[in-house]
């Protein structure tokens, strides 16, 4: 393919580059800004539709050549250098620009642009800023609007923030001025392809083994389970992992936001929400989905994460039948989970008294499991608490689990112990009653049954 396809007529050939430049690793990356420019300049856009990505890169290479000897700097870059800009344009032209590298990074799992030239990333639950930057505010917009664009979206002034997803269900928000006071901000939260399994977040210390076969028993029991926990604290990987426990023969419908459930399953339906289109008409929310999942003959019914009213539907599908469903919701304990319940239950408008609300939550909730991310960037269930009933104004609950801080390390670990209560739950009959046997000290505090033994034989 000739390279005039999708190039334009060639523009001056200065680039204020001749003469003057700086020594070293300076004078280079002049170079490359001033053929990066040249570069964007030449391209006809437009045209890249209609052209697959291999006639691109082909054409974009010769074009680079061209360049390089215009400005007699075909020896200032080797090789090497020559396919990184290469690859620099081509991620301008088909992915996100400078952080289109930062995408192909499986390790990052957040990438926060707080400004043009102050990009973050996190890593392993760890906040790291790069030295990677966008050229300014103009070249931020157009990724930005590249992104919302894709979906059927627009930001602008009068809709100056929005939420999107990417290709690869990664999570986009972004927010501009006049909203963003020091210009455009977009936060990712990185999509993984792989799926964690029970056994990964065991080497991740998140739980122990006593408590993954609990979890595996009250899902294949059928208990409904509501995971909290705060922003990256892994609750989607936990609902992944607990719903690898779900029989292949029953029938599953997951209902999100943005889809990030990655069920295997063969028999799942998948029903995604759809925010209101530029003109403001043909949103579809979470509530409207959970609605017509009943009549969807569903075995099962997991809800990303709960956000507002659809809460109260969710809780009467757990009253009603359909036993064994699963969602998330962000809070930072287990009492905070249930009074966010109760709210966004009040959110429906339908004028449920307090007691209601109160029996609804007792009445379809069997299992709360705290998660948090410690200070040293570690996940971990901190606590697993059953439902008991209620007490006069409040809902009754007790810990199976608990993870004990202990205090940190030299290198700022968190350090600390799961800790069984001791406490023998109300649904371990249920448990029972559907063939699953746990060890009898799952729910015993063997570390503190031996100290007690060993005090007690120092007494003798």
């Amino acid at each position: 393919m000739e390279a005039g396809k999708i190039t334009a007529t060639k523009t001056g050939s200065g680039t204020g580059l001749e003469g003057g430049g700086q020594e070293g690793q300076s004078h280079m990356g002049e170079i490359k800004a001033g053929i990066h420019r040249r570069l964007l300049e030449r391209l006809n856009l437009s045209n890249l539709e209609t052209v697959s990505r291999e006639d691109a890169i082909e054409a974009i290479r010769e074009v680079i050549q061209e360049i390089l000897h215009e400005e007699r700097t075909h020896l200032a870059l080797n090789l090497q250098e020559r396919e990184r800009l290469a690859s620099e344009i081509l991620d301008e032209i088909f992915g996100l620009g400078p952080l289109e590298p930062l995408m192909k990074d499986p390790g990052v799992s957040d990438i926060l642009v707080n400004t043009f030239k102050d990009i973050w990333i996190e890593r392993e639950g760890k906040l790291y800023r790069t030295d990677i930057r966008f050229q300014n505010d103009k070249h931020l917009l157009q990724v930005i609007d590249r992104i919302v664009s894709g979906v059927g979206r627009r930001i602008d002034d009068s809709s100056p923030m929005v939420d999107a997803r990417l290709p690869d269900s990664s999570r986009v928000n972004a927010i501009i001025p006049p909203l963003a006071v020091d210009g455009p901000h977009v936060s990712i939260r990185r999509f993984k392809l792989d799926v964690l399994s029970g056994e990964d977040l065991l080497a991740k210390d998140t739980l122990t083994q006593g408590m993954l076969d609990l979890l595996a028993g009250i899902v294949k029991a059928r208990l409904n389970v509501l995971i909290s926990g705060g922003t990256g604290a892994g609750k989607t990987t936990l609902l992944n992992v607990l719903s690898s426990e779900i029989p292949p023969d029953e029938r599953i419908v997951t209902i999100e936001d943005s889809a990030e459930l990655q069920l295997r399953q063969p028999h799942v339906v998948r029903l995604e929400s759809r925010p209101p289109n530029i003109e403001g008409k043909g949103e579809v929310s979470v509530r409207s989905l959970v609605i017509n999942s009943l009549r969807m003959r569903p075995d099962r019914i997991i809800v990303g994460e709960v956000r507002g009213p659809e809460a109260v539907d969710m809780l009467q599908a757990m009253n009603t039948g359909h036993d064994g469903s699963l969602t998330t919701l962000h809070a930072n304990s287990p009492r905070d989970a249930l009074n966010r319940l109760g709210t966004m239950v009040a959110m429906a408008n339908l004028n449920l008294p307090d007691r209601a609300i109160r029996q609804q939550i007792v009445g379809g909730l069997d299992l709360v499991i705290q998660l948090s991310r410690l200070s040293d960037g570690t996940r971990k269930i901190v606590s697993i608490s059953e439902v008991t009933g209620s007490e006069g104004d409040v809902i009754a609950m007790q810990d199976i689990f608990v993870f004990e801080r202990k205090g940190l390390g030299k290198d700022g670990q968190v350090l600390g112990r799961f800790k069984p209560t001791g406490v023998r739950p109300k649904f371990s009959e249920t448990l029972k009653a559907w063939g699953i046997e746990l060890d009898g000290g799952t729910f015993l505090d063997l570390a503190k049954s031996r100290g007690r033994r060993s005090r007690q034989a120092g007494k003798q």
